[in-house]
Formats: C-alpha cells, sequence, structure tokens
C-alpha cells in the first residue's frame, strides 16, 4: 500500500518547484489532492498529468493571501474528496531584496502578506476539518534564512519566513492533544524558479551551490521526499519542529 493511500491533502504553491514536485509525489504515494496557485493553466496541467498516472486531484486556483483561497481549498477537499488528512503550505515569495532603508512599507507588507499571513489563514481554515479527521498533519515552508544563517539584502523574506516557525510551535503546542502535527520544512537552496529569480547566473549558483556542505543544491524533488515524511505516518512523534533540508548550508564553513 502506497504512504498516503486514502489521504486527503492541500498543497499551496503546486504550480511550480517544491510544490509541484511534492504534489506529484503525494498522487503516486495514493493522497487525493486539492492543488492551490495563482496560475489556473499550470494548476490544470499538473491535475492532467496526475490523473493521466492515475491520481486524484483537482484544481483551486487563488492568491493564497486571500482569506476566500484558504476557505474554497478546505471547501473544496470536503466537497470532492470527503475531509482533509494533510495540509502542504507552501507558497511563498522572495519580496524585494536589497539594503533594508530602500525597502518599501508596501512591499514589506506584501512579503509577510504572502510567506506568513496567508499561512495562518490556510491554517485556520485547515484546522477545523483535520480535527473533523481526528488527526492530520500541517507542514509550513519556512527557510534557512533568518533561523540559522542571516544574509544581506533579504529583511523581509528572513523575517516573515522565521515568524513562520513561531507559528508552527504555537499551533503545535495549541493542537498536539488533539492528533494534529505540525512541523516546519526548511529548504536549502534549491533549483526552483524561485531561487533562480535570486540567483540568475550560472556564476551565481555556483556560489550558491558551494556555500552548501554537500557542495550542490537541491533538485525539488529531494524537498518533496521531505515534505512526505512529515506528511506520513513515518513521522508520528514529530511535531513543533523546524527540519532541516538544506545541504549543510547552516553549518558549512568552507
Amino acid at each position: 500500500m502506497a504512504t498516503l493511500t486514502g489521504k486527503v491533502a492541500i498543497v499551496t504553491g503546486a504550480s511550480s518547484g517544491i510544490g509541484r514536485a511534492t504534489a506529484l509525489l503525494f498522487a503516486k504515494e495514493g493522497a487525493r489532492l486539492v492543488l492551490v496557485a495563482r496560475r489556473a493553466s499550470e494548476l490544470d496541467e499538473l491535475v492532467a498529468q496526475i490523473e493521466a498516472s492515475g491520481g486524484q486531484a483537482i484544481a483551486a486556483p487563488g492568491n493564497v493571501k486571500d482569506e476566500t483561497t484558504a476557505r474554497r481549498a478546505v471547501e473544496a477537499a470536503k466537497a470532492e474528496f470527503g475531509g482533509l488528512d494533510i495540509a502542504f503550505n507552501n507558497a511563498g515569495t522572495l519580496g524585494e531584496m536589497g539594503a533594508t532603508p530602500d525597502v518599501s512599507a508596501a512591499s514589506w507588507g506584501d512579503t509577510v502578506a504572502t510567506n506568513l499571513t496567508s499561512a495562518f489563514l490556510g491554517a485556520k481554515y485547515q484546522l477545523p476539518a483535520l480535527l473533523r479527521r481526528g488527526s492530520g498533519s500541517l507542514i509550513f515552508t519556512s527557510t534557512f534564512v533568518g533561523y540559522r544563517v542571516g544574509l544581506p539584502g533579504t529583511a523581509a523574506y528572513a523575517a516573515s519566513k522565521s515568524g513562520l516557525i513561531g507559528l508552527v510551535q504555537a499551533l503545535a503546542a495549541e493542537f498536539g492533544p488533539r492528533s494534529i502535527r505540525v512541523n516546519a520544512l526548511l529548504p536549502g537552496g534549491t533549483d526552483t524558479p524561485m531561487a533562480t529569480e535570486m540567483n540568475s547566473t550560472a556564476e551565481a549558483i555556483a556560489r550558491v551551490a558551494n556555500l552548501h556542505a554537500l557542495k550542490r543544491i537541491a533538485r525539488p524533488e529531494e524537498l518533496a521526499q521531505a515534505a512526505l515524511f512529515l506528511a506520513a505516518d513515518a513521522s508520528s512523534f514529530m511535531t513543533g519542529s523546524a527540519m532541516l533540508v538544506d545541504g549543510g548550508i547552516s553549518i558549512n564553513r568552507s
């Protein structure tokens, strides 16, 4: 039997990168999926790919900053598949990069809304559905930036992603007695469109790769495997954790 047979999962940021790789892996492992992202056409293509492989998925396009998107995703999970067992709140943005005095208040607010407030809104609607199941797994994509490493020019990104770890700890303590597990996944450098936005040249990519103890960046599929671990019963005694899957970038000094 596949690892997630019989489970229903929401994946946000599903149209590309880690979210897309995770959606494909969750479907392969038997989960029925509600896929959330702004780009409806990419979601439709992903649904078609999953269905062609024998899986089940529906698209719920929308902006994660909007509370209605979070509510509609959970409603879709209940209406289409009967409930919710797993939510991977993965959508995020780099936001405006650069010297902190030059970052606008509007850009700061947008980054926090996308990376942190959207996670709260997701959990706000996901938790009641998970509680009705009697157990469940909530996962949030954070980062090593602002947790183990400070990088210049990343104030809004680092602060908003670090805030997710506080949210994870609070929710884990609040809902652990009711069998809801809550964890953060902290990737290192990963070959995604968002990472390419930050490091767009071969030289920059090589420099980032060298920062890791493993001297390379990750494939999205490697982070998907980590998300699968957090979603599945293999991590049944794990909650409130900030799980580094960072290729050793946070400890490397060579």
